[in-house]
């Protein structure tokens, strides 16, 4: 169980710094174009969201391979971690998402 919440505990951060870096680099990129960064650093956590999901858990065909195989075998302990390394992964992003969104709060 240790492993468990230490791999969900990286996923976690993995989709949080995706979502955050990105977007905070997004924003600093766009006062050279002469954009609004709190409009950009929105929208670009907005799209990062299901990315940094994706980059968390592994790419997207192998945690679904994996609840596949091992819920037709009935194997469901598997299939429950998972589910919650992506769940782990949801959490981060999102909460990158709402850090970036309250940062900007009144800019835009």
């Amino acid at each position: 169980m240790d492993s468990f919440f230490t791999k969900a505990t990286i996923d976690f951060f993995i989709a949080f710094g995706v979502v955050f870096g990105g977007s905070m680099l997004a924003g600093m990129g766009s006062v050279f174009v002469m954009a609004a960064p709190a409009a950009i650093m929105l929208d670009t956590a907005s799209r990062l969201k299901i990315w940094a999901l994706v980059a968390a858990v592994g790419g997207t065909i192998d945690p679904m391979r994996v609840i596949e195989s091992n819920m037709m075998d009935g194997h469901l302990s598997p299939v429950v971690l998972q589910i919650g390394y992506i769940l782990c992964a949801f959490l981060g992003a999102h909460m990158g998402t709402e850090l970036v969104r309250w940062l900007c709060r009144g800019a835009v």
